[in-house]
């Protein structure tokens, strides 16, 4: 059974950095893209980066690049999400989902059920 447990979340102000975890168990998280989504209130879900499996490509939406960087350890079957210069703007409940091949889509449809997130808050 597929298990995504995230953490890292938490109460940060702006300029400040936080870095996501995701645990992984019960699929070979090595030969599968890995993607961190974000749900604010009143706002619709959305991708905010991508990773393949073997991490030669990544995907950013345009309002973290720069800003966020995502990686993954296929040894410890766990993704991260390091961001930085948080912003208000940033404050979700991220949650990381598994793609359903080797290479990341940009369709939220392709990714697999979400974790249960961990809840990120900017603000001063």
């Amino acid at each position: 059974q597929e298990k995504l447990v995230e953490s890292g979340g938490g109460l940060v102000q702006p300029g400040g950095s936080l870095k996501l975890s995701c645990a992984t168990s019960g699929f070979n998280f090595d030969i599968y893209a890995m993607g961190w989504f974000r749900r604010a209130p009143g706002k619709a879900s959305e991708l905010v980066a991508a990773i393949s499996s073997n991490a030669d490509n990544s995907y950013y939406i345009d309002a973290v690049k720069a800003r966020f960087t995502i990686t993954r350890d296929n040894d410890l079957n766990t993704l991260y999400l390091e961001m930085n210069d948080l912003r208000p703007e940033d404050t979700a409940l991220y949650s990381c989902a598994q793609s359903q091949g080797p290479l990341f889509n940009l369709a939220q449809h392709s990714y697999g059920d979400w974790g249960q997130g961990t809840q990120v808050d900017v603000t001063s």
